[in-house]
């Protein structure tokens, strides 16, 4: 079988950031690398669950909804996947930038938290939430649309 894209980046030497990871036509995969792979500090399932639902939901509701097709957790626990199209390069940072300045700020019922609305509807930490965005803000800040690109691929 043929390694799939994101597993021929170098993980040893990915920081964080947030990077183009694959185009499909006119969807773009974008790896919102929250954590630096395999360095023993990853984000618990509840933090990165509330991530999910306070990204999303500020992310399609922002003026750049109508670009927003999905945003998921990473199994390894080190950021999201955000898929977008039609957003230029800039759009998507400062979609970015302004959701998880949203999740860094938000206090509140965590949206779509309820038993009726989640599988797993006790498993959130909106602290931690709150703590992570704080932190990932601070990398994005400093970002240009120069740094979304991987630079280190595996041969």
């Amino acid at each position: 079988m043929q390694r799939i894209p994101s597993f021929s980046i170098d993980h040893t030497r990915l920081e964080r950031g947030l990077y183009l990871s694959r185009q499909d036509d006119d969807v773009l995969t974008w790896d919102v690398r929250m954590k630096e792979p395999n360095h023993g500090d990853y984000l618990s399932t509840g933090t990165i669950h509330t991530i999910e639902h306070l990204f999303a939901t500020y992310a399609r509701n922002s003026e750049w909804k109508d670009g927003i097709i999905y945003i998921g957790p990473m199994g390894c626990r080190t950021g999201c996947y955000f898929l977008t199209r039609g957003l230029t390069y800039q759009q998507v940072l400062d979609c970015v930038r302004e959701s998880f300045r949203f999740m860094a700020e938000f206090d509140g019922e965590i949206p779509g938290a309820k038993v009726e609305e989640c599988g797993n509807y006790q498993d959130h930490d909106l602290k931690g939430c709150n703590e992570e965005a704080a932190k990932y803000l601070e990398v994005v800040e400093k970002l240009t649309t120069d740094d979304m690109k991987y630079t280190y691929y595996l041969d």
